[in-house]
């Protein structure tokens, strides 16, 4: 599902520090068919789960415990992927105390992936074919393990508020907001400034989420394919993506200067706080949720540029459990194609299996919330425009900040543009990637 939230990289580097110097655990053999349930010596077993944000296991893991009496699954939810993250690196470090199954987002993997012997190798025949290569290809190792079961991926759209759109004389129609967006990020700004020229809502909720998006469409953003960082200083595509978002949000005044899962982004849901927002398919469910009693949201069936993915997640299995082989199951079960749909159903998470992606059912499905919009024929669309895999090596994650913390400075505090990027580049350099 994500990358569903920023994460900030000092916690997360403090994460893999503790997690180079804790003692090794060798990776668990999994071998054979996977159990359905029991632990092997024919006593009940409880699972936990550990996700974030909204994976839509709720009615899942109460219909898997009533198709197995033996097993109780606990399921814990993180608020933010920050939090769910620094609970794994932290407990990853110290050898216990991680969930039977916990959910990671696609970012953490370049890092994960120098850990991958903490995890259990999923590979199995029962799942091969199930999910998308590239999908595959993220959470395998170079030797050959598959340390991740795909959940979702995060084709992008614009949602849009229709009511406020109307009050500020542009088309409310999903197919003619998808026409008037159509066309790349120069285009999506100056319908912005249209929207701005009649309307005292900002047009978009926050800089950096922005940037998310645009930086998504960029095949080698702070890393040639080989791993070796490209200096920020001489980084021209990052330059000008950072030039273009903080142009139109700050100078042009298109941004609601938030930081995207801030308490204030969150309560801005509830108070025009912006018209638009880039949606992947898993922001769907967070955007019901914040928005509850809200009327006007709509989805148009467009992104700038094409085609971007935002995002998406897998289940792993740590090691250090003391169920593998039902863990395994239970992560197997979750992932496949019928539960993908219904999660999809349930939250909005996009699937990332082929069966599901290519199902009747997928592309028939609309959501209520959304004006009853076709979101399984809108965000197949968005998943079929996809161009661009980016490559993300180990530094992406401490990069990527680096650009993300200077357009939140010029967004949401009071640096301007010249000066947060001079701290920006300062704060590369001493990340002593050079």
């Amino acid at each position: 599902m994500r990358t569903r939230r920023s994460v900030p990289v000092v916690a997360g580097a403090a994460g893999i520090a503790l997690l180079a110097a804790a003692c090794g655990t060798s990776g668990a053999d999994t071998g054979g068919e996977a159990a359905a349930s029991g632990d092997g010596e024919g006593g009940d077993v409880t699972l936990t789960v550990a996700t974030f944000n909204e994976f839509g296991y709720e009615e899942l893991i109460e219909e898997y415990m009533d198709a197995n009496p033996g097993v109780t699954v606990e399921h814990k939810k993180a608020a933010t992927s920050n939090e769910a993250r620094d609970n794994m690196n932290t407990r990853l470090a110290a050898g216990s105390g991680l969930a039977d199954i916990e959910a990671i987002e696609v970012d953490w993997l370049p890092e994960l992936m120098q850990y991958s012997d903490k995890f259990v190798d999923l590979a199995d025949p029962a799942v091969e074919g199930r999910w998308l290569d590239w999908k595959v290809e993220q959470a395998t190792t170079p030797d050959g393990a598959l340390i991740g079961y795909g959940t979702d991926i995060g084709p992008v759209s614009v949602c849009y508020r229709s009511d406020l759109f109307a009050a500020a004389g542009l088309p409310t129609d999903r197919a003619e907001v998808a026409a008037l967006l159509e066309g790349d990020w120069d285009t999506y700004f100056e319908v912005g400034r249209q929207f701005a020229a009649s309307s005292d809502v900002p047009w978009f909720d926050s800089a950096q989420a922005t940037y998310q998006g645009m930086i998504n469409q960029v095949a080698n953003a702070y890393e040639e394919s080989d791993g070796t960082p490209i200096p920020l200083a001489e980084n021209a595509e990052v330059k000008d993506l950072y030039d273009q978002v903080v142009a139109a949000g700050v100078d042009d005044g298109l941004s609601a200067h938030l930081e995207q899962w801030s308490e204030d982004w969150v309560n801005a849901f509830q108070n025009d706080g912006f018209a638009t927002m880039l949606c992947p398919g898993w922001m769907l469910g967070v955007i019901e949720g914040n928005a509850a009693g809200v009327e006007g949201w709509d989805i148009a069936d467009v992104y700038p540029g094409g085609g971007g993915n935002w995002g998406g997640s897998f289940l792993t299995v740590p090691a250090q459990g003391e169920h593998p082989e039902e863990a395994k199951a239970l992560a197997q079960w979750l992932t496949a194609p019928e539960q993908q749909l219904k999660a999809f159903e349930a939250k909005g998470t996009f699937p990332s299996q082929v069966e599901a992606l290519e199902s009747e059912e997928l592309r028939g499905q609309t959501n209520e919330f959304f004006n009853d919009a076709p979101v399984g024929e809108i965000l197949a669309n968005r998943a079929e425009a996809v161009e661009v895999t980016p490559f993300k090596g180990p530094n992406y994650f401490a990069i990527h900040q680096t650009v993300s913390d200077a357009i939140t400075r010029a967004d949401v505090g009071s640096d301007d543009a010249a000066s947060s990027w001079e701290k920006a580049l300062a704060a590369f350099d001493e990340l002593g990637l050079g």
